[in-house]
């Protein structure tokens, strides 16, 4: 396997660059370039010299990690060196000149996994650790970095195990005077335990995606609403064009906030209204199509119209807001007035949707996306049907079970997940 190295630290110029190297060549470079291995797992002060002449690279601390007892499991070395572009230069001119090669996005990573030090779930952890915006999302991504899911997914595994084993047994030996007629008891309270956690968990998998997501937030209404107004104030940015003329909004707007810990997205869209032009109803489809995919639509009608029927089908619970009040005297019965203008109603709109983002969502849930809850669902499922069917056939289904446990972790089937998930991580993790 090839020897790679990253910058981990991040862009030069900087305080402080961390240069890693794993694999067969590690030792190799880090003798090349400092005299002599360190001992493992303890920073030293070391003068880095150019292999080829001698001469002074950098000072700096070094580490070694000696295979297995390494993030990636092989030999690793680290270089903490001075954060300038021409010290990092002559740094990764160095290693490759002694063979290594600049490492692939989430290459590292990637070995850990392939050599068993992260399963799939830590893996996913870890790359929502790197991406987390709020607080939430970094507790739950900290707690699936340290095997929250995958200890619970060995416990499964483990118990799945076990179950196999007696029905399979019961099967070979079912010519066997000693085998009793029926399954004993302790079989079905264990497929029983093992369903009902997997289920639990399960409640809670819609709150952690939408915590790892944000609790997504789609504004619609008619042009000239005010919805672009609307979402500069929220996000308290110049994002969205806003102008007189309608139909302005022609593509999906998507911006994350940070309300308290709360991670929202809302989605800025195209007004709805019958149209001639091919791109601003392509900009309505969009709409629509963002309203169904929303947890929470926000309807959006100027105050000095009057109230209409919202035109609007969604599975997701949609509020009124009425907007410009600065423009008349706010109508009683209203639930949400706002002025994009003089900031009326805007405290009371933000803090409507702190409370329901944190109905949303759980501190710190177990499933964190779409891909682990069908197959954690794909387990359970099995499991529901091992009483209703014969043995040989819930054979089969506790295979099944163990197989989705299996994707689950990344022990099988996981091939086409692998480079659409690290290719998430940055180079050099």
């Amino acid at each position: 396997m090839d020897t790679i190295f990253a910058l981990s630290s991040g862009p030069v110029p900087s305080g402080l660059a961390v240069v890693r190297v794993s694999g067969p060549l590690a030792a190799v470079c880090l003798q090349a370039l400092c005299g002599s291995l360190p001992e493992p797992r303890r920073a030293e002060l070391r003068v880095i010299k150019q292999p080829a002449d001698g001469s002074i690279l950098d000072q700096g601390l070094v580490l070694w990690f000696p295979s297995p007892r390494s993030y990636t499991g092989q030999d690793v070395a680290e270089f903490h060196l001075h954060g300038g572009r021409a010290v990092v230069q002559a740094m990764i001119d160095a290693l490759a000149g002694k063979g290594a090669r600049y490492a692939e996005a989430g290459e590292f990573s990637r070995r850990a996994f392939l050599n068993g030090k992260l399963d799939l779930t830590q893996v996913e952890g870890l790359a929502d650790l790197l991406a987390a915006d709020t607080e939430s999302q970094r507790i739950q991504a900290v707690a699936q970095v340290q095997g929250a899911l995958a200890q619970r997914a060995e416990g499964w595994r483990a118990a799945i195990l076990g179950l196999r084993a007696e029905i399979e047994a019961r099967l070979d030996f079912s010519d066997e005077g000693d085998v009793p007629d029926a399954l004993p008891g302790r079989f079905w309270s264990a497929v029983d335990e093992a369903r009902q956690e997997m289920e639990q968990t399960l409640a809670e998998a819609e709150s952690g995606i939408r915590t790892r997501d944000g609790f997504r937030v789609a504004i619609l209404g008619r042009p000239n609403a005010g919805k672009s107004s609307l979402l500069n104030v929220l996000s308290r940015q110049d994002i969205a064009i806003v102008t007189e003329e309608p139909g302005t909004t022609r593509d999906i707007l998507e911006v994350p906030l940070d309300l308290d810990g709360r991670s929202i997205v809302l989605f800025d869209t195209a007004g709805l209204r019958e149209t001639t032009s091919v791109a601003e109803r392509e900009g309505v489809r969009r709409s629509i199509t963002a309203a169904g995919r929303a947890d929470l639509v926000l309807w959006l009608e100027d105050c000095r119209n009057a109230p209409e029927p919202i035109p609007l089908e969604t599975p997701a619970q949609v509020w009124r807001v009425r907007t410009k009040v600065d423009l008349r005297t706010a109508t009683e019965g209203d639930d949400l007035m706002v002025s994009a203008l003089s900031g009326a109603g805007i405290p009371r709109l933000i803090e409507c949707l702190k409370t329901s983002a944190e109905g949303a969502q759980v501190r710190c849930a177990l499933i964190t996306r779409h891909r682990q809850q069908a197959a954690v669902q794909d387990a359970a499922s099995a499991l529901a049907s091992v009483r209703h069917v014969p043995e040989d056939v819930a054979a089969d289904l506790l295979r099944s079970a163990g197989d989705a446990i299996g994707r689950l972790t990344g022990r099988i089937g996981v091939e086409d997940v692998l480079d659409r998930l690290f290719g998430e991580f940055c180079i050099g993790k």
